[in-house]
């Protein structure tokens, strides 16, 4: 048996409005669905719509699984609306039950595991400049091009959603916002002191997170889950 405790954290940027959302789902059998959603672009029309997606994925994965939670928030968005302008999103969602974590994503939103002495990526940004990269160019080239989104929601398929198992029972669900503007060692370093308490490491995260050169700071969000084994 299993005993999974959350934490939840978001923190708004320097643009107006927060794009980001982030939902935990518990069901009665104690398996859980998670995701963070990560808005494409600022407005009233994203911010009102991430809640939405996020809720979506969690409570579909916890049900379906996470490759199911990811394609069913797909489909609240995959058609531009009678104006247009529907909302695009990007997001990652985790399934933990008694058979393990599974994660799915589209986009740029990342899943960390913390085993009690390393923190690992497990999944890759589909981003341009991820491929990009595949080919040797310079670093700053690459970097040019690692806001060019890839797959979103709007465009998610079984064959673009990433999907990966996850054996670490410390897990990081985060918005590019919380990955990207905090250091690789200030993470590290977060996740050994506060991975005994969740809510803790989520706040801490997204309090970490720094502007860039340009002063701009991008809206942060992160889920924290612990996972703890008893006899």
């Amino acid at each position: 048996m299993s005993i999974i405790t959350t934490g939840l954290a978001t923190r708004e940027g320097t643009a107006e409005d927060n794009a980001d959302a982030a939902r935990v789902y518990r069901m009665s059998t104690g398996t859980v669905g998670a995701a963070v959603i990560d808005g494409i672009g600022h407005g009233p029309r994203t911010s009102a719509t991430a809640p939405l997606l996020a809720e979506t994925a969690a409570r579909v994965t916890a049900h379906r699984g996470a490759l199911a939670g990811i394609l069913s928030a797909g489909l609240l968005v995959a058609d531009e609306g009678h104006d247009g302008e529907e909302a695009n999103a990007v997001g990652i969602a985790v399934l933990v039950d008694e058979h393990g974590t599974r994660a799915a994503w589209v986009g740029d939103c990342d899943i960390l595991g913390w085993d009690g002495t390393r923190l690992r990526r497990y999944s890759t940004p589909q981003v341009m400049g991820e491929w990009v990269r595949q080919y040797g160019p310079p670093v700053e080239i690459a970097e040019h091009y690692d806001d060019w989104v890839r797959v979103s929601l709007h465009s998610a398929t079984v064959a673009t959603v990433g999907e990966v198992d996850v054996p670490d029972k410390v897990l990081l669900l985060l918005s590019d916002g919380a990955h990207d503007q905090v250091p690789a060692d200030v993470m590290e370093d977060l996740a050994r002191e506060h991975h005994h308490d969740p809510q803790a490491l989520a706040n801490a995260i997204v309090a970490a997170a720094r502007a860039d050169e340009s002063g701009y700071r991008d809206d942060a969000t992160a889920i924290v889950i612990t996972i703890k084994e008893t006899p």
